[in-house]
């Protein structure tokens, strides 16, 4: 079959909008008809060279859509279900996988840095030559395939642009919250960095009761955004010292946790530094992995806890039917976060608004 995708060919060009086909289903595929895409961050650094990936290749991770057709073997959700894409789908049997750590599952870290599904394939071809996937999922299109894993059912009462940032930034940010770090109600948290992903971790913290919510960000803007989602005290770090703010909110301590949500290598050392004694910091943003990040020895002392969550501990099928439910309930804010709804042939707009730091979460909406 034919449909039309966003195709990045070259590293700092701007997308293509092509026409692909899309090879027949093998066992275990799901075919997607894609109704919405989110642009997120993690797109943009392949754009821009900081994230290596093999081209051609369709972006997109954060996808909801219609089943169109399904592989043999497929049980878990049939033609006409509503589903959202998870970019990390996982093989369910593998070391990691029996661990209980399917972020970590061996044929999604062997063939996704190569742009191939879990089967180490493609199913997309240009004038018969293979284009890759993104990230097992490749949204920006009007159909993907994604194995049954990655295609997560829901309800089909919420609208398919508000469930498809669910598939990323929502799941990382309010699932670092919940499931990673299982933050108690009462407790202090700071959320550094107010993008998608911070506003996210703020309303995890909304969303478990925490005591204090203290957002770190720069300009006004942003740190009003903050307060929309549930902080109780900003900091503009802009013109404050965080540290210093931070520990005059909890009694010279530091807050019981920190979610570095910025991407910076600075930002990484203010986080560990304003986590009190025996609190917790998890890493949310990252740096290009050859960079180096350097720390004070004594802010690693105090039985301090850093970790780092890239999908907030997600198990999608259950948590993906747990967010949309949150939604429809009212306590989860997804309309909030969407500034922008854009055509597929818009999408280079939305990703230099995207660079230039500009809104929330922008989604390709297909008719």
């Amino acid at each position: 079959m034919k449909f039309e995708a966003a195709v990045l060919n070259e590293v700092g060009k701007p997308l293509a909008i092509e026409t692909l086909e899309m090879a027949a289903l093998a066992p275990g595929d799901v075919l997607v008809r894609v109704r919405a895409s989110g642009l997120c961050h993690t797109d943009l650094e392949v754009m821009q060279g900081s994230l290596a990936y093999p081209l051609p290749i369709v972006l997109g991770h954060e996808g909801a859509g219609i089943v169109e057709a399904v592989g043999s073997g497929v049980t878990q959700v049939a033609p006409g279900d509503h589903v959202i894409c998870s970019w990390n789908p996982h093989c369910g049997h593998c070391f990691y996988c029996e661990r209980d750590l399917p972020i970590l599952c061996e044929p999604f870290s062997r063939h996704q840095p190569r742009g191939l599904l879990l089967d180490g394939t493609t199913r997309m071809t240009r004038a018969g030559a293979p284009v890759h996937h993104y990230s097992v999922t490749s949204t920006h299109a009007q159909y993907t395939v994604v194995p049954e894993s990655g295609a997560i059912r829901v309800s089909p009462e919420i609208p398919f642009d508000r469930a498809c940032i669910i598939g990323c930034g929502v799941m990382t940010g309010v699932g670092a919250v919940v499931r990673k770090a299982q933050v108690p109600a009462g407790a202090s948290v700071a959320v550094i960095g107010c993008g998608a992903v911070g506003l996210n971790a703020i309303q995890g913290a909304r969303l478990v009761g925490a005591g204090s919510i203290i957002a770190v960000d720069m300009g006004a803007e942003k740190l009003a955004r903050a307060r929309q989602f549930g902080a109780t005290h900003t900091i503009d770090a802009k013109t404050a010292d965080v540290v210093d703010a931070v520990k005059s909110l909890t009694q010279g301590r530091g807050t019981d946790y920190v979610f570095e949500a910025a991407g910076n290598a600075t930002i990484f050392r203010t986080a560990v530094e304003a986590v009190r004694p025996g609190g917790e910091v998890v890493w949310l943003g990252k740096v290009n992995v050859d960079d180096e990040v350097s720390f004070r020895w004594g802010s690693l002392m105090g039985e301090r806890r850093i970790v780092r969550s890239s999908y907030g501990n997600a198990r999608p099928r259950r948590d993906f039917p747990w967010l949309v439910e949150e939604y429809l309930a009212g306590r989860l804010m997804l309309d909030e976060l969407i500034t922008r709804r854009i055509r597929l042939d818009e999408i280079n707009d939305g990703f230099a608004a995207l660079a230039r730091g500009e809104g929330i979460r922008t989604v390709v909406v297909f008719d």
